[in-house]
């Protein structure tokens, strides 16, 4: 087949989900024989879309990856105040002023629309990553209908996700693929009349051992035990309230346990026993996993969560915000993680990871089952395959197995 992604961002230094998933895919069928080719935007920050990559064609990882201009970028503050204003609002939002929205979200990138109102059907199929932003809303509009369309809405219930605009994304392509049941059901109830879609997943690669002792050394760990936080250190991520309830819990049992904050910081906080690595690589990633105590994924708003189950892969147990259903699925499927709803419960499941040193093992190693059985790259990618085959084909997906 000869599909083509499209993306708001792409590349191997660009840390969102959404993206991570795009190349993950687009790679991966490559090598399978594939002619993947990416359409995108020359923008690396999501805050302000800002041209920082040239313009063109070019190569990643035997992928061809095209970059389009971002035409304005986007005002952080002007943004903030409307999008406040627009997601909170109790009452209806015309049409036209979601539309202006949608521009000002962003990327607002016409040569997107222009390139697949064109080329569109030089390919057997278009995919779509990511429900939210103007690249998939201006862009379904432009080839729905020319190929056929694939949308991967990686939704979560977000106050965006009610605005009548999205009708409009929702209903174009010919079929959605989910990440977990969880995305399926949020889609569902909120769009009945979506068309068909399968939850396909997302692969994990299970061989990839870490080295903890390396991890521990680089960063002056020695023996102490450490929580894990994996991602933007940003309040919109849950990471506030979890440095509220390491301090808290840091007050009330003292002792040598950290917290290691593997990634950006957006905001800076001042808590004990922190440790701040900033952006690393995905071995120095693996490291920190495989040595950890425990995960920590404090999001409300997920619709997989990779360093989750990147965490089970490498058999150490997690903590989960239990308000986030797919989190909360990921927990109850797997028997690896211990969801939390508010400091107390989050101060027991530390303390019995901490005491119970054999139960945390075993969950790590419930996790690693549940990891190698649902998401090895193999599974994952022969089920999309025969889900992308059947799109082409018909517009519909036969059912496959999920």
């Amino acid at each position: 087949m000869r599909i083509l992604y499209v993306v708001q961002r792409y590349g191997e230094d660009i840390a969102g989900g959404s993206e991570q998933h795009a190349r993950a895919f687009a790679e991966r069928l490559a090598a399978r024989g594939h002619r993947v080719e990416v359409l995108t935007t020359t923008a690396v920050s999501y805050v302000d879309w800002a041209n920082a990559l040239t313009p063109g064609l070019s190569r990643c990882n035997g992928v061809a990856v095209r970059r389009v201009p971002v035409r304005q970028e986007r005002n952080g503050s002007l943004f903030g105040d409307f999008n406040a204003r627009m997601v909170n609002a109790r009452h209806a939002r015309p049409l036209s002023i979601q539309r202006e929205w949608m521009r000002m979200q962003g990327p607002d990138a016409p040569e997107v629309a222009r390139f697949l109102r064109r080329r569109a059907s030089d390919y057997d199929l278009v995919v779509f990553i990511t429900y939210l932003y103007w690249t998939a809303w201006a862009g379904l509009q432009a080839c729905a209908g020319a190929v056929p369309t694939v949308l991967h809405p990686t939704a979560h219930d977000e106050p965006p996700l009610r605005l009548s605009i999205f009708d409009e994304v929702l209903r174009l392509p010919d079929a959605l693929a989910f990440l977990t049941p969880e995305e399926a059901e949020v889609v569902r109830a909120r769009f009945p009349t979506a068309p068909a879609g399968e939850v396909v997943g997302i692969g994990i690669d299970t061989d990839r051992p870490g080295e903890p002792d390396r991890f521990r050394a680089r960063f002056g760990l020695g023996d102490a035990p450490y929580l894990l936080y994996v991602g933007r250190v940003d309040p919109a991520k849950g990471a506030a309230e979890l440095l509220d309830f390491f301090d808290a819990y840091k007050r009330r049992n003292p002792g040598a346990l950290r917290l290691v904050l593997l990634g950006e910081q957006i905001v800076e906080y001042k808590v004990p026993d922190l440790v701040v690595t900033g952006f690393v690589d995905e071995a120095t990633r693996d490291d920190a996993l495989a040595g950890m105590l425990a995960l920590v994924q404090p999001s409300y708003f997920e619709s997989f969560s990779l360093v989750l189950n990147e965490a089970f892969a490498q058999g150490r147990p997690a903590l989960v915000q239990g308000r986030c259903a797919v989190l909360a699925g990921h927990a109850r499927r797997s028997g690896a993680a211990i969801p939390y709803s508010g400091f107390a419960q989050f101060e027991a499941a530390v303390d019995a990871f901490l005491e119970r040193g054999q139960v945390a093992d075993a969950m790590g190693a419930a996790g690693r089952r549940y990891v190698t059985r649902e998401y090895r790259w193999e599974t994952v990618l022969d089920r999309y395959e025969r889900f992308l085959e059947a799109v082409t084909i018909s517009g519909v997906p036969r059912p496959v197995r999920a």
